[in-house]
């Protein structure tokens, strides 16, 4: 028996590295907030800035609706904060939960308790980039008593969440550039989304430029600034918030 308890020991040794090995990978490779973000995360008179388990955007002047927003694979949710901010800014409460070893897939479920812990908000409208944004699309199929609206940025449902019967505004933004979401996987996404759904192009917008993390291995080079497509991406953002809003 003695050959037996080797081999299982075997066994066990390299399930324990690949576990240490994958935590290392996804703790080092993580993508950081660089020079915009971070400016982004600074309080101000008009937006307050809490860091507890994420990050959350409160304006001193706040409406009724709320937005989850996941962020995308080994991406730190504060690389989002210059996106991110001014949703807060035109009155909307943001919140981005810090993902188990920043990844949405860990913990699909993190907006139940921002939506349990925040009774005053009415409406509420989930979002994420790339894998944050197909976890989010994923948490609406689960919970369409509780969500008015989803917005993609570079992203698209995984094949197994059909959101096309389902009564809720959806808003897919995505680069001509990206090289990880491609134009033509967008859009065949549509499939699995209502027939009201939004497709936003941003000409020249690639995948890394829908955060403030430096580049990304396998995308294409952007045509246009970081600051122009955080500017388009907030401006189809703020258009699905408003309908929600005036719903």
């Amino acid at each position: 028996m003695i050959w037996i308890r080797r081999i299982l020991i075997g066994l066990l040794a390299l399930v324990l590295i690949a576990v240490i090995g994958f935590v290392g990978w996804a703790t080092l490779g993580r993508q950081r907030p660089e020079a915009l973000a971070q400016a982004a995360l600074e309080p101000s008179s008009t937006v307050a800035v809490e860091t507890e388990d994420g990050y959350t955007f409160r304006p001193e002047s706040a409406n009724n609706t709320g937005f989850i927003f996941y962020s995308g694979g080994l991406v730190t949710p504060e690389a989002y904060a210059a996106h991110l901010r001014p949703l807060a800014e035109a009155g909307y409460t943001v919140f981005a939960p810090q993902m188990p070893l920043n990844l949405a897939v860990f913990s699909l479920n993190s907006a139940d308790a921002i939506i349990e812990a925040n009774p005053d908000i009415e409406h509420w409208v989930i979002g994420g980039h790339s894998l944050g944004g197909a976890m989010a699309a994923q948490y609406s199929v689960d919970n369409d008593a509780d969500i008015d609206g989803l917005v993609l940025w570079a992203s698209f449902p995984a094949d197994g969440a059909d959101l096309s019967q389902h009564e809720i505004l959806v808003s897919s933004v995505y680069g001509s550039k990206d090289g990880l979401a491609t134009v033509e996987e967008i859009l065949e996404s549509g499939v699995r989304l209502p027939s009201s759904a939004e497709f936003v192009e941003i000409t020249g917008g690639n995948h890394a430029q829908f955060g403030d993390y430096g580049e990304q291995s396998g995308d294409l080079p952007a045509t246009l600034s970081l600051n122009s497509q955080i500017d388009q991406t907030v401006e189809a953002t703020l258009a699905l918030l408003r309908s929600i809003e005036e719903k």
